[in-house]
């Protein structure tokens, strides 16, 4: 909880933003001078209200997790299947942010503006992370983003979304605005597979194929269920000069000037969950055959002679 606190009090950050003169010039001068600028901070009340929640929900998932915690006793017999899996969606998420947080700080050492780059880690890295493993799934997403103010999200993002109507972002559209989105893809299916063989290796010697495949799919489909609750991006802004916020927009948007906006991004759900029963049956076989070969808890091997 001190650590909660602590992040809370230093996740807050202020940029310039640059405008794509919505008003035809009207403002221009106003504009250069008040230096239009976006900010965040968090909200120490409900940051810590929602971070008591997830600490519980993450007790929760240890105890799955942890093959020594002891479950009640209704839940034994639940522990050699739930488990494994449980363990290897808890990797493949942690996995999804790390991988995220390389990238992110590949990007802001190699490009301008860090500032921007470290602002969209600290707003949204795990949210991001796993909407673009969704996506590498083949999972759709739809939205749009509005108004003329530079927003912190990756680029090709919102070149995606910044479309009269909503807007779908998923591998080929994002494909479309940077080719290198097809490794999306490509660290889908590694982590998936790998994820697979982890909980494979922790399950029992006994496990059959299909039931690994049919553990895994369960797995990966309660997970994606998950990200898709979850990572959703919903949010209206507008501009405030010299502390006149709504009534500036009000009377910007009675003269067409349009400076205010929203952001929302919302998954295709039932798609998503359909493409991870396929992903996970797939790959749960896949990482039985490939566990095949490694010694696992309750198999007894014969002894030379």
């Amino acid at each position: 909880m001190p650590a909660l606190v602590v992040l809370s009090l230093l996740a807050r950050h202020t940029f310039r933003i640059p405008l794509e003169d919505p008003t035809g010039g009207l403002f221009d001068d106003l504009l250069e001078e008040a230096s239009p600028e976006v900010g965040f901070r968090a909200d120490l009340p409900v940051t810590l209200l929602f971070g008591l929640l997830w600490l519980a929900g993450l007790l929760a998932v240890a105890l799955l997790v942890s093959r020594r915690a002891p479950l009640p006793a209704r839940l034994v017999r639940f522990q050699e299947p739930v488990r494994p899996a449980a363990f290897a969606m808890v990797a493949l998420l942690l996995s999804c942010v790390v991988l995220g947080l390389v990238v992110a700080l590949v990007v802001a050492v190699t490009r301008d503006h860090p500032a921007e780059t470290f602002a969209v880690i600290l707003l949204g890295l795990p949210n991001l992370a796993w909407i673009a493993f969704t996506v590498g799934l083949g999972a759709s997403w739809e939205g749009k983003v509005d108004g003329p103010f530079g927003l912190p999200m990756p680029q090709v993002l919102d070149k995606v979304l910044r479309t009269p109507d909503i807007s779908t972002v998923n591998l080929r559209t994002l494909t479309e605005q940077d080719g290198r989105a097809w490794w999306l893809l490509v660290a889908a299916v590694v982590l998936v597979v790998a994820a697979a063989f982890l909980m494979a290796v922790r399950s029992p010697a006994r496990m059959r194929l299909w039931q690994h495949a049919v553990h895994m799919a369960v797995a990966l489909t309660l997970t994606v269920l998950a990200v898709c609750l979850t990572a959703g991006i919903s949010a209206h802004y507008g501009l405030s000069l010299l502390g006149i916020g709504d009534f500036l927009s009000e009377i910007s948007g009675g003269l067409g000037l349009g400076l205010d906006g929203e952001v929302s991004l919302r998954p295709r759900l039932w798609t998503a969950l359909g493409l991870a029963v396929l992903w996970g049956l797939v790959a749960g076989f896949l990482g039985g055959l490939l566990a095949a070969r490694v010694h696992r808890r309750g198999e007894v091997r014969p002894s030379a002679s």
